[in-house]
């Protein structure tokens, strides 16, 4: 787990906040007793996680494509190919959805806006060198040029639910790779 106190206490009012905003078909899907608190999403969103981002193109047509999604300090991180098509779709419309699903037993649906964390023309975000080093100890220091090859983001959520109908399931089921568990 990497969430400070301060960011545990915060994405728990926002997952209450998005859930009482929710309509009522989907309050009858997820509730009180079908959801995770900030604390359990935390343990249970460990190492990678794949994620459906869905981005929009300048004609405002949706695309949908996978990334490797990192939950650290609240909030999902993701990277791709600068040259990637969700790269440039990002970089001009920076409003997400992703979705991170296991099965029938965890649905985590998120809406927000993403911030680059290492631009090329640009100052990084203060963080990165922290989230960078978390990055190449998962992927490996030589996986990609850092510096060139790849983008990374953080997704700034404005709404964010969770589906977790048996969190003792779950939590059997999740048994993360020691190996892939840096700290960020």
């Amino acid at each position: 787990m990497h969430e400070t106190p301060e960011e545990l206490e915060e994405l728990q009012t926002l997952l209450d906040a998005s859930l009482s905003r929710s309509t009522s078909h989907l309050r009858s899907i997820i509730n009180s007793e079908r959801t995770l608190t900030a604390e359990q999403l935390t343990q249970v969103l460990t190492g990678m996680c794949t994620l459906a981002l869905s981005t929009v193109t300048a004609k405002g047509e949706p695309r949908i494509s996978g990334v490797d999604g990192h939950f650290l300090h609240g909030k999902w991180h993701f990277g791709t190919a600068r040259g990637a098509a969700k790269a440039r779709h990002l970089a001009v419309r920076p409003a997400v959805s992703a979705a991170h699903m296991r099965g029938e037993d965890l649905g985590v649906f998120t809406h927000g806006k993403v911030e680059i964390l290492n631009p090329w023309d640009g100052e990084p975000a203060a963080d990165w060198p922290g989230l960078l080093a978390y990055f190449k100890d998962f992927y490996g220091d030589d996986f990609f040029d850092w510096d060139n090859d790849v983008v990374y983001y953080r997704l700034h959520p404005y709404w964010m639910t969770v589906y977790a109908p048996d969190l003792a399931k779950l939590t059997a089921a999740s048994s993360p790779d020691p190996q892939h568990r840096p700290q960020a």
